[in-house]
């Protein structure tokens, strides 16, 4: 666990310090190998894109494997490091969200929030405090906190497969390539998000409002019926506008600044810094009291 904290620290440092890095996180190679006949039907794509992404995460499972606790453990560090940076994002949150807090007009800022649905969702992305909220929230889940729950969980192979999936299920560029079985990957991912959607949602209660995240909380789950072990995750766009609300009221602007898109978006910005730090801090715990190895 040890070497997973130092992994996560590395990529954290590097995605801040070297940003044109992110340029090779690029899965077009994964749409070509998908690729197969016209005609193939549909039954042959669903197949032919289970084994592809099968014996990707099989072949980083053996290498992982292969390399653990030798070589004092550089070659396993160096190849989780490689395959955490390249699972992350793919695009890099806090840079969208900058790109909308210092475009110079309302245009452009429109133009620049629609980065932070990209890869995430094929709606527009809403120009108004809870779109942004929504959007910054869901782009987190995707980009950092999900990838982050299943490296911590299962090493370099929970990260690929959340990343495969994730790819396999909204992005455009896998619509054409996978077919009819894009609706089973969006499944898969909702169930790989239903984990670190709730952990994300405990650790934004505990950086922002509790009371009012829980609160927030409880009346959607009350208003739609469902209880808590379903794959709506919705509550957490719910929750995130209660917790950044009552944060910008509570800031120097008051209640005033409720509702101001650029206001709530910065505060989001914030609010999301905390939750990764509160996720750092468990997983740092969790290494200085040797709970996991």
């Amino acid at each position: 666990m040890a070497t997973t904290l130092i992994a996560i620290l590395i990529v954290l440092l590097s995605t801040h310090a070297l940003p044109d890095l992110a340029r090779y996180r690029n899965f077009s190679w994964l749409r070509d190998w998908l690729r197969g006949p016209g005609d193939s039907p549909a039954g042959n794509v669903r197949l032919r894109t289970l084994l592809v992404a099968g014996l990707l995460v099989v072949l980083t499972g053996l290498i992982q494997a292969a390399l653990h606790r030798h070589w004092f453990g550089v070659l396993e560090l160096a190849f989780m490091v490689v395959v955490l940076f390249f699972c992350w994002g793919p695009r890099d949150l806090d840079t969208d969200i900058e790109s909308v807090l210092k475009a110079p007009d309302s245009e452009r800022r429109r133009q620049a929030a629609q980065l932070l649905g990209e890869g995430v969702s094929e709606q527009a992305v809403s120009y108004s405090a809870a779109g942004l909220i929504e959007a910054s929230f869901a782009a987190a889940l995707s980009r950092r906190f999900g990838v982050l729950f299943w490296f911590a969980v299962l090493g370099p192979v929970g990260a690929l497969a959340y990343r495969l999936v994730q790819q396999l299920a909204r992005s455009p560029a896998f619509a054409e390539a996978i077919g009819d079985s894009r609706a089973d990957f969006e499944r898969a991912a909702l169930i790989m998000d239903w984990a670190p959607a709730h952990l994300l949602a405990w650790s934004l209660a505990l950086v922002s409002d509790f009371d009012a995240i829980v609160s927030a909380w409880h009346d959607y789950h009350r208003a739609h019926g469902q209880g808590y072990f379903t794959l709506d995750l919705g509550f957490l766009a719910v929750i995130a506008r209660a917790g950044v609300d009552a944060d910008v009221a509570a800031g120097d602007g008051g209640e005033e600044s409720v509702g101001d898109p650029l206001a709530e978006l910065a505060d989001t910005q914030i609010v999301l810094r905390r939750a990764l730090y509160v996720w750092l801090a468990v997983i740092a715990v969790i290494v200085l009291g040797g709970w996991a190895t």
